[in-house]
């Protein structure tokens, strides 16, 4: 969809910047798609978990056997820890594991857990959340303030970072935008993540950038949402109060017996939340924000005219 406000912000700068791998940091080694080397982390260590219980032995016992520490045993299987070859092989002769292929299997997970990533170059803060996003089968987020990352525009995404408290470097802001756009790359390769959102009406009020910005953000939503595999639901102000009040979060469900994670964001830093009924909470919650907010297209009516009301605002100027 090539629309007349496309100039102006959905900017040929971002295009070409969200479709071409050229720009990555010099120092970086793109991990291929579905590659993540923070869920391989996290799907080796739930099979390493799920091995250990089968045997019937708690973290201490079976630390105790390998003469692990209790803390590198329980941070490997949480996919916070790095598996040596060594320990891999260990492992596998503790829990009872003959089948090469499945030896084969892990040892492979346990190398490409190593991998550097194309965002470990960059100083994001949220790395963790981009490595568990880049692997991500399904993708349901709410936001009640702003427009969610995978859809920003560069203008509306370095408009956020100047109104910030600590205020990066403008070199550090192109950075961070740079980052952002690469993780965009995900809704449109092949075999992408099903991208829900339910925007909060608030996200389209609030002027982030100028009129003229948010022009061009609302326009690249539309063009967004109109990709088969990403849903925009605007939550009108008039549903008065609902379960998400105050609050953005992501659910992230990963591939095969990887567990999923929420990813709950706050002034005060974010959380990720881990346990199985966590994740039956945010689903249940998510659901019913989605029966709530507008149809998808009764969404997009409504995002497009608050878009003709910022581009006859920006023309009157």
């Amino acid at each position: 969809m090539n629309h007349p406000y496309d100039p102006e912000g959905w900017d040929h700068w971002s295009r070409a910047m969200s479709n071409n791998v050229e720009f990555l940091r010099k120092d970086v080694t793109f991990v291929p798609e579905g590659r993540s080397p923070t869920v391989r982390r996290r799907e080796l260590g739930a099979l390493l978990r799920k091995l250990r219980t089968e045997k019937g032995l708690t973290v201490e016992q079976a630390a105790e056997q390998l003469m692990f520490s209790m803390s590198k045993l329980s941070r490997m299987e949480t996919g916070h820890g790095v598996a040596t070859p060594r320990d891999i092989r260990d492992l596998c002769d503790l829990y009872g594991v003959t089948d090469d292929a499945q030896r084969d299997h892990m040892r492979n997970l346990a190398t490409e857990a190593k991998r550097q990533a194309w965002w470990q170059s960059y100083d994001l803060g949220y790395g963790t959340y981009v490595g568990l996003e880049a692997d991500a089968v399904t993708i349901s987020a709410f936001q009640s303030s702003v427009v969610h990352g995978l859809l920003h525009t560069a203008d509306y995404a370095r408009a956020q970072h100047q109104g910030s408290i600590p205020l990066l470097s403008p070199d550090q802001i192109e950075l961070q935008i740079e980052a952002k756009l690469t993780r965009q790359r995900i809704l449109a390769r092949d075999q992408p993540p099903s991208f829900s959102v339910v925007l909060d009406e608030a996200a389209l009020h609030r002027v982030v950038g100028g009129r003229q910005v948010m022009a061009a953000q609302l326009a690249k939503i539309l063009d967004m949402a109109a990709w088969p595999n990403v849903t925009v639901q605007v939550l009108p102000y008039d549903v008065g109060a609902h379960p998400a009040l105050e609050s953005n979060f992501t659910i992230l469900e990963l591939p095969d017996l990887t567990p999923g994670i929420v990813f709950v964001e706050g002034m005060i830093g974010s959380t990720y939340l881990e346990r199985e009924d966590d994740l039956l909470r945010y689903q249940t919650i998510f659901r019913k924000l989605e029966s709530i907010a507008l149809s998808p297209q009764g969404s997009s009516d409504l995002i497009r005219t608050f878009l003709r009301d910022y581009e006859d605002s920006s023309a009157a100027v």
